[in-house]
């Protein structure tokens, strides 16, 4: 690629606060890096793309996702947030090996690029082993995507049954992998911290003395259920640990005073109101988040229970926000007057809060001048998109992956026209698909068809998932 390109009469959404909302223009990147952005003639050595009939925003952020588990996709549909942790963290955690991280990882980096998610914060909270670590690290690296790998904990760690602090493993990984905090680095460094609603205090304590001292920022998971109602910040504030390089992941239960908490330290925040919803973490904490000005950027979480792209997961929180704050004012017995959250903050906390709440924001999130550019091309001449009135809310409430035209990270197409660039997803399919299949039969899960045998009158069993006490000989036939 030539180290100038040029894309050429879009609509923009800079997502700055000191440019127009929508700029209906160019967009010059130089040598990965936006250069220029308004409406300017030919540019000398420049590749050109045209964007006529194209939305350009900064490519999406997903801030917490356990890319891992991607080759057991929707197997937790029906899930709640118990059966969760019975069922993926009691009997399929054990079951992966390295290469089971690394084929669940790499399908899942390859479905975000495909969806236009130029950056995702893997929480890559299975690490049984060093090795486990490397290839889940190494996955990002094979992707091309921009990626926080966040250093998790093991699995028994995960269920709470292993209270010992952190690993020192991942300063190994800081060591030899990730010493370079440098813009040049697309893959950086993390802890993802249990925080004190499974483990103790005296792991917190150490857990978050590692991640100071390896200068590495945090994620945590707080507020997520009956259990996220402990006053977990409270305690954490108590022992000096809150700050500025922690990122707070769901947030639901926590009290008021809690949030004010992380406010006040200078937190930010990850929410997932799609899995919140689905699985019964509690009410989303979007809208009191966002009103104390904490940086919030949105999560797929689990593509066990969800879909993994971000325009969902922004209609997603557009609705359960709205629905919210409705229901809020129509049981004071009033009319809403307005909308409580407006589509264009629901694109920021997909772009320029995610890109803060993952501490990236000096660097991507908005197409300004001196950033580098992550970018997002639509083709809104789609008919579900077409007519653009306005792009922002064309983007946010009608797009999905199939508009996806062209992707690049830092300068780099990592799609073009529709197709993914130098990866073979064919391959990654059929990595996950081995990787299910042995994951499954090493816990031991009876796994049925989704469709009858050709020619049956019969429907298939349904899925025996993990945790079931309902065997295949006691089903009833139909």
């Amino acid at each position: 690629m030539p180290a100038r390109l040029l894309l050429t009469d879009g609509w923009l959404i800079p997502m700055a606060p000191d440019l127009p909302t929508v700029i209906r223009g160019d967009l010059l990147v130089e040598d990965g890096r936006i250069v220029r952005i308004g409406q300017f003639g030919p540019v000398a050595d420049a590749e050109v793309l045209s964007c006529t009939g194209r939305i350009v925003l900064p490519g999406l952020v997903d801030t917490h996702r356990h890319t891992w588990q991607t080759s057991l996709r929707a197997i937790a549909a029906d899930w709640t947030l118990g059966q969760y942790f019975e069922r993926m963290r009691g009997r399929l955690g054990d079951a992966f090996q390295p290469e089971d991280i690394y084929a669940g990882t790499h399908l899942g980096l390859l479905e975000a690029l495909d969806g236009g998610i130029t950056t995702l914060v893997d929480w890559s909270h299975n690490i049984n082993s060093p090795a486990h670590a490397d290839a889940g690290w190494q996955a990002l690296v094979d992707s091309g995507a921009r990626a926080v790998f966040a250093y998790g904990v093991s699995n028994p760690q995960a269920t709470g049954l292993d209270v010992a602090p952190h690993t020192r493993d991942v300063a190994r990984l800081r060591k030899e992998l990730a010493a370079s905090d440098s813009a040049s680095a697309l893959v950086t460094l993390a802890m993802a911290v249990r925080g004190p609603e499974t483990s103790t205090m005296q792991t917190c304590a150490a857990d978050w003395a590692l991640a100071r001292e390896l200068a590495v920022p945090m994620t945590v998971h707080v507020g997520g259920g009956l259990r996220g109602a402990g006053g977990g910040i409270r305690a954490l504030a108590e022992h000096g640990l809150l700050g500025p390089d922690t990122t707070y992941v769901h947030c639901n239960m926590l009290g008021d005073d809690e949030l004010d908490l992380i406010a006040g330290s200078g937190g930010r925040a990850s929410v997932a109101p799609e899995v919140e919803s689905n699985m019964g973490h509690g009410p989303a904490a979007t809208g009191r988040l966002r009103a104390r000005g904490i940086p919030t950027g949105l999560s797929v979480d689990v593509c066990t229970n969800v879909g993994g792209d971000m325009f969902a997961g922004m209609r997603t929180a557009l609705a359960v926000q709205r629905g919210q704050a409705n229901a809020e004012a129509l049981a004071r017995g009033e009319t809403p007057a307005s909308v409580s959250m407006t589509a264009l903050d629901a694109l920021r906390m997909a772009t320029v809060e995610g890109a803060e709440a993952c501490g990236l924001d000096d660097r991507i999130g908005s197409l300004v001048v001196g950033k580098q550019a992550d970018v997002l091309v639509l083709r809104a001449t789609d008919l579900n998109l077409a007519p653009v009135n306005d792009p922002v809310s064309a983007a946010v409430l009608a797009a999905h992956p199939g508009n996806v035209e062209h992707v690049f990270v830092a300068g780099r197409a990592v799609k073009r026209d529709g197709a993914l660039v130098g990866q073979d997803p064919a391959a990654a399919v059929a990595r996950a698909e081995e990787s299910r299949d042995r994951l499954l039969r090493r816990a031991g899960v009876d796994w049925y068809p989704v469709a009858a045998p050709s020619g049956s009158s019969e429907g298939p069993d349904p899925p025996v998932y993990p945790g079931s006490v309902v065997s295949r000989a006691a089903r009833p036939r139909r």
